[in-house]
C-alpha cells in the first residue's frame, strides 16, 4: 500500500471540512421528495464539478440522477448519494448527511486516484424512500462497469455490516355501488367495508408469519361523505421478509388477504404492485471488516457480528446494488436524544454537531476502506474478476 494514501484521504476531507458541512444543512433545510430533489441534486454536484469531475446528468433518464467521475484507473469505485427527504417530517433518515458523506469520500479518493489506478464515481441516486433510483440506475447499466459500491446511512448506533429487509409495496383498490347510507344502504356495496375485512385478515395473519416477514399500510381513500355508500376506497401496503424468497411467500399471502376484502363485500378489486421491489442488502465480508476497523480507529463502537446478523434495519434499495456486487451499507451512529429514524427528533438531530462529526468521520472511514481494496493486490483482482464476470 502506498503509504501516505490513507492520511493523504483523511487530510483531504479534513480540508473540506466546513464544505461537507455546509453541503449536509444545506441539503437538510430544503428537504425534496423522491424524484424532485432538483436543488439537493444540484447541491450534491456542485463540490465534485469544481474538483474537475465529469459529471453526466439524469442517469438512467431520471431527472434528478447523476453519475459523476475523476481518474482513469481499471478499479472502478461506486460511491452512493441519497439525498430525498420524507413527506412532513423532511430529513428524519438523514439523507443530507448521506449525501454530503459521499460527496466527501468521492473529494477525498480523487487525490489519489491516479497513483491507485482508480476511477471513482460518485452516483446520486434519488427516491430511495419510495421508487427505487439504485434499482432504475442498475437496470439501466449505470453500474455495469463498477467493481464495488459504497456509502453509508446515518442512524441511532454503528454498525459496519448493516443488513435490511427485501421490500415491496402494492395499492389495494376497492371499486363498489354509492347508494344513500339511510335511504337505500342495501342497494350499495361498500368499498370502504372492503378495506375493513381486509384489515382484519391481515390482523389474524400476523400470527402465522415468518420470522422476519412482516406488513404495514395505510388507507388512503375511505369514502367523501359519511352519508354515502363508498363505491371506491384505497389503501397501501409494504411487506417485508429477511431475504427476496422470504418476500415472495408474505406476498402471495397478503394476495389473499386482499381479495378476501372483495369476496366478503361483492367489490371489484384491483392490486398495483410498486416496482421495483428492494432486496435485502447483503454486505462483502472483507470490506465491512475494513470498515469496522475503521470505526474503532477513529473512537467509535460498532456492534458485534453477532447482533449485525440479528438487526436488520429497515429496507433499501441499496441491497439490490449488493446483491451484484461487493458494497456496504454501513450505518454510522448520530446522537439523538434516543430518537430513531423516521421520527421528528432524528430530522432535528439530522443537522446537529454529532450529524456534522458523522458526515467528516464517515466520509474519512468510506474513503480509507476504498484505498484498501485498492492496495489490497489480492481483493482488487477479486472485485474486479467479478466485474468481468458480471459483463461477460
Amino acid at each position: 500500500m502506498p503509504t501516505a494514501a490513507p492520511s493523504r484521504v483523511e487530510d483531504a476531507v479534513n480540508r473540506r471540512r466546513g464544505d461537507l458541512i455546509e453541503l449536509s444543512h444545506s441539503i437538510h433545510a430544503e428537504p425534496e421528495l423522491a424524484f424532485n430533489e432538483h436543488r439537493s441534486c444540484a447541491k450534491a454536484q456542485a463540490l465534485v464539478a469544481e474538483r474537475g469531475f465529469d459529471i453526466t446528468p439524469n442517469a438512467a433518464g431520471l431527472d434528478t440522477a447523476f453519475r459523476a467521475s475523476y481518474g482513469s484507473g481499471p478499479l472502478v469505485v461506486g460511491i452512493c448519494a441519497e439525498y430525498d427527504a420524507l413527506p412532513e417530517i423532511g430529513h428524519a433518515c438523514g439523507h443530507n448527511i448521506i449525501a454530503a458523506s459521499a460527496v466527501g469520500t468521492a473529494l477525498a479518493l480523487a487525490e489519489v486516484a491516479d497513483e491507485l489506478g482508480l476511477t471513482v464515481v460518485l452516483l446520486g441516486t434519488p427516491a430511495e424512500e419510495a421508487g427505487g433510483g439504485k434499482a432504475l440506475m442498475l437496470q439501466a447499466g449505470v453500474f455495469d462497469d463498477i467493481a464495488a459500491t459504497v456509502m453509508l446511512h446515518a442512524g441511532p448506533i454503528d454498525i459496519a455490516a448493516a443488513r435490511s429487509l427485501a421490500l415491496s409495496e402494492a395499492t389495494v383498490r376497492y371499486l363498489g355501488r354509492e347508494s344513500h347510507a339511510a335511504v337505500a344502504p342495501y342497494l350499495g356495496i361498500n368499498a370502504a367495508d372492503a378495506v375493513t375485512v381486509t384489515q382484519v385478515a391481515i390482523g389474524l395473519l400476523r400470527q402465522q408469519l415468518a420470522p422476519g416477514q412482516m406488513m404495514h399500510g395505510i388507507v388512503t381513500d375511505g369514502g367523501q361523505a359519511p352519508n354515502v355508500i363508498p363505491a371506491r376506497a384505497e389503501m397501501r401496503y409494504a411487506m417485508r421478509a429477511t431475504d427476496s424468497e422470504s418476500l415472495r411467500e408474505l406476498e402471495s399471502r397478503m394476495a389473499g388477504c386482499f381479495a378476501a376484502g372483495a369476496v366478503a363485500t361483492g367489490c371489484e378489486h384491483v392490486v398495483t404492485e410498486a416496482a421495483p421491489a428492494y432486496a435485502e442488502l447483503k454486505p462483502d465480508p472483507w470490506l465491512a471488516s475494513v470498515m469496522r476497523a475503521e470505526m474503532v480507529r477513529v473512537g467509535r463502537s460498532p456492534v458485534g457480528e453477532d447482533v449485525e446478523a440479528a438487526l436488520p434495519l429497515g429496507s433499501t434499495d441499496m441491497g439490490n446494488v449488493t446483491q451484484v456486487m461487493p458494497g456496504i451499507h454501513p450505518i454510522v451512529g448520530v446522537e439523538a436524544g434516543g430518537a430513531s429514524l423516521h421520527q421528528p427528533a432524528f430530522a432535528a438531530a439530522a443537522a446537529s454537531a454529532s450529524a456534522d462529526t458523522a458526515v467528516v468521520e464517515g466520509s474519512i472511514m468510506l474513503a480509507r476502506t476504498v484505498v484498501a481494496l485498492a492496495c489490497d493486490d489480492a481483493q482488487r483482482e477479486r472485485v474486479l474478476e467479478l466485474q468481468k464476470r458480471r459483463a461477460s
